[in-house]
């Protein structure tokens, strides 16, 4: 079920964890239960590493114990739910249907009062996430399109959207609100070294909604513990969305909080982590596809602004796959395919 470029991707990274999935003994169930659900923290920055999972863990738990908490329940119930209904062990086992379920989890208690009826839909959320999931990989298929991660956006817009009709969910006031077309292009503040320093770390932890820039620190070593290329790519990811978000005259508190950044390092991971064949002209394309990712993030942001919703991890999805689809009409891009793994 697993795409080929993004299967390629996950076998071009370590797949140590807190069980060596082709050891010849069998270890217990719960463990490995255990193993799939961090792995599929780890697969939120597609790393197939339970201990990088743990890590991620770790950097949310640190700024957030709430949300720390949701990302486990999400991780834990988007597994289970995969299992319950027969996906396949392999996919499960590297947490292919984990990393969505932690997302929604988390993105609903960010944008939700945590009240006992939000637990619980934060609890359906999650388990529709695995449906989601399975749809998506069944639709991006027919494209050879990595899934990333788009089922996360498309159920945690629907779950967001159906709070208008439901009274008994509230906000906490974190849903985007309309701007007057002249407040929408106005610079406001001072963009310092602080200011840059700060957005870079914060736009990593805020792949995971937390805006903490220790948070950030945290992460980048749980990629490195993975992936030093991971590693690297995520933190220029982050610094080159938050430098253009200053060229283009960003509003300081928003680059400073990392709203500039994290697609930024979700699109720079993707391409560092094995689906082109690398060589000069695909590390240039690499490289502008995480510039347009600032310029297709404020875009979609604006559009979603009006009706109050957040633009989440849409702009890494729309860019990863519109280069991956350009790819076979140029001759110095190679995918790697299914057959080179």
């Amino acid at each position: 079920m697993t795409h080929p470029y993004l299967s390629n991707t996950i076998k071009n990274l370590s797949r140590t964890g807190l069980v060596v999935q082709n050891q010849s003994q069998k270890p217990p169930s719960l463990l490995i239960f255990i193993d799939s659900v961090l792995r599929g923290i780890g697969q939120v920055m597609l790393q197939n590493n339970s201990y990088t999972g743990l890590i991620f863990l770790i950097g949310i738990f640190y700024n957030s114990i709430v949300l720390g908490c949701a990302a486990l329940l999400g991780a834990i119930i988007s597994t289970f739910s995969a299992s319950l209904l027969g996906v396949n062990t392999a996919s499960i086992r590297e947490g292919l249907f984990g990393f969505n379920g932690a997302l929604v989890a988390i993105a609903l208690l960010y944008f939700l009062e945590p009240t006992w009826i939000t637990w619980g839909y934060i609890i359906l959320a999650t388990a529709s996430s695995t449906i989601m999931m399975a749809a998506t990989l069944t639709l991006t298929k027919v494209w050879k399109l990595p899934t990333l991660t788009a089922p996360f956006v498309v159920t945690t817009l629907l779950f967001i959207l159906a709070c208008a009709r439901f009274g008994q969910l509230e906000s906490t006031g974190m849903l985007p609100t309309a701007n007057l077309p002249s407040a929408a292009i106005s610079i406001e503040g001072i963009v310092t070294a602080s200011t840059v320093i700060e957005g870079v770390f914060t736009g990593i932890s805020q792949v995971f909604f937390q805006g903490n820039s220790v948070t950030g620190v945290i992460f980048l070593l749980g990629l490195c513990i993975n992936s030093r290329i991971a590693c690297m790519a995520a933190f220029l990811g982050s610094l080159l969305g938050v430098l253009i978000a200053w060229g283009m005259g960003a509003a300081e508190p928003a680059i400073r909080a990392g709203v500039f950044g994290f697609n930024n390092v979700l699109t720079a991971i993707t391409f560092a982590g094995g689906i082109f064949l690398i060589n000069k002209s695909t590390a240039l394309y690499g490289l502008l596809a995480v510039i347009v990712t600032s310029f297709v993030f404020a875009a979609l942001s604006a559009a979603l602004e009006p009706i109050g919703m957040p633009a989440l991890t849409s702009a890494f999805i729309l860019v990863v796959w519109l280069f991956i689809l350009a790819a076979p009409l140029f001759s110095n891009i190679t995918l790697i395919s299914a057959s080179d793994q």
